[in-house]
């Protein structure tokens, strides 16, 4: 016999035992009861078919030919009917995609593997496992879109998974199983991320440290100071990685390991030496990774690494520490310590040491911090001060660099310079708009003596120098 469940949001589904003794279902979706009860008549005669031999019903057979093809797939797909479609159009579904292709594959780790159910889910929740790949639209992509926004999740999560749904059925499409990728234009704009980031500076670092034990002392300062990743980089870190004499540790990299990049170099920082050294201490005889504790085993979950119960310890270290969360707890950190290195190192240097390449380092990492609007103002002092230590040191150098000379290559000793002082020079005002020799001139001239050297004035504008048949001319530039 079959029966019809009820799940949420008017959805129904008939259930029944099969021929072999297995519990099967088909979900109906949003019908009314009458609806249901129509396909549940016409199921038990199937299954009686099945069972005892009989022959279908005239009533089920006009109603199997006039059957919608997306439940004629889900009759073939619990037995109760022979599918219309051969062995290798089954692929062609969706839910036998996303299971065969996607959620197969032996070259993705499982940790990533995990990370794409999310969005498999999302697709199979709005299209159905019976979708056929061809029958999805862009039409019905832009839907799914829309459809994913109306859900609890961040921009930035809905921008992810449509990624990841724009590669799935592009890998469908060189499969052959559909002729154009419904999802190649349906794109969201990445949020920007600066709006996430948080500079973690000295004070927060001081309280976060005066109340971690030694393990999160070592934890936080590998992060922060060392810019590894949490919780893969700073829990694999082994005693051997450390190189005391020549100041490098090698970073072991599980995440770029697929690349050809399994590891890394960086200096032994200043900063990060004391927190090693105080590891090292407290190590107990035979300990292989720097930080010692159950953290490493808890950090690694079935399918790889996944830092949520790290993440809420240190929920809590920063709770005690009388501090507010900030967002992307450990990217921040590693993205403080690259913001840091910034200021004194070329990026390509500090992106190597990092471990991604500079577009990233710039794009994610590199933050804008209150230091900089300070220094840039000069240090506290008002826009007038500042301008006028610029002024002082501007006048200091001398404007020779920006002294430009019209005249004669062959001038050298011959060469004539303006005096600072006022009484060795004559302004030729008859003469303030022409020249000697017709020589076309801008603002005042100055007639000039000889110097056996050019003398340029600190205080005097950029000049321009003119050979006439007798004499030089010095005009001022605007």
């Amino acid at each position: 016999m079959a029966s019809i469940a009820n799940d949420p949001n008017g959805q129904k589904r008939i259930i029944f035992v099969a021929p072999d003794g297995s519990r099967k279902a088909i979900r109906l979706g949003k019908v009314d009861l009458r609806g249901a009860e129509a396909v549940s008549r016409h199921v038990e005669s199937l299954l009686s078919q099945k069972i005892c031999g009989q022959p279908m019903t005239r009533e089920t057979a006009v109603w199997l030919s006039d059957l919608n093809p997306k439940l004629k797939i889900k009759l073939a797909n619990v037995g109760l009917i022979e599918s219309e479609l051969p062995e290798v159009s089954k692929k062609s579904l969706l839910g036998e995609f996303l299971k065969a292709y996607i959620l197969s594959r032996p070259d993705v780790k499982p940790a990533t593997l995990e990370v794409w159910q999310q969005p498999c889910r999302n697709l199979v929740k709005f299209f159905g496992a019976d979708k056929p790949l061809r029958s999805i639209t862009q039409g019905d992509a832009d839907d799914f879109k829309s459809w994913m926004l109306t859900q609890t999740l961040a921009p930035a999560t809905v921008a992810k998974r449509l990624s990841f749904t724009r590669t799935f059925f592009h890998t469908a499409r060189k499969h052959k199983l559909i002729p154009e990728n419904p999802f190649l234009e349906v794109r969201m704009a990445t949020p920007d991320s600066s709006k996430r980031q948080s500079f973690v500076g000295e004070e927060i670092m001081g309280k976060l440290l005066a109340v971690a034990d030694p393990a999160w002392r070592t934890i936080l300062g590998l992060a922060r100071y060392a810019g590894m990743r949490t919780p893969s980089e700073t829990l694999s870190l082994e005693w051997r990685h450390i190189d005391w004499n020549k100041g490098r540790i090698t970073v072991p990299s599980c995440k770029t390991s697929r690349y050809g990049k399994g590891s890394r170099d960086i200096p032994l920082f200043e900063s990060l030496r004391p927190f090693l050294e105080e590891a090292m201490e407290l190590a107990i005889p035979g300990q292989i990774h720097v930080v010692h504790g159950n953290f490493l085993k808890s950090a690694q979950g079935r399918n790889g690494w996944k830092n949520c119960n790290l993440r809420t310890g240190f929920k809590r270290l920063i709770k005690k520490a009388g501090l507010e969360c900030w967002p992307r707890l450990f990217h921040n950190l590693r993205s403080s310590c690259e913001t840091e290195l910034l200021e004194k190192f070329p990026t390509h240097v500090v992106a190597r040491w990092m471990g991604h390449d500079v577009k990233i380092c710039v794009k994610h990492y590199a933050q804008m911090t209150d230091d900089h609007f300070t220094r840039a103002i000069g240090g506290g002092k008002s826009g007038a001060e500042s301008g006028a230590d610029v002024a002082q040191k501007g006048a200091q150098q001398g404007f020779a660099t920006r002294t430009r000379l019209v005249a004669n290559s062959s001038l050298s000793t011959d060469l004539v310079g303006v005096c600072a002082d006022s009484c060795e020079s004559e302004v030729l005002g008859a003469k303030a708009q022409s020249g000697e020799g017709g020589i076309r001139t801008r603002g005042t001239m100055l007639l000039v003596r000889r110097f056996s050297k050019p003398v340029l004035s600190a205080t005097q504008p950029p000049l321009r120098i003119f050979k006439s048949t007798k004499k030089y001319v010095v005009t001022q530039e605007d």
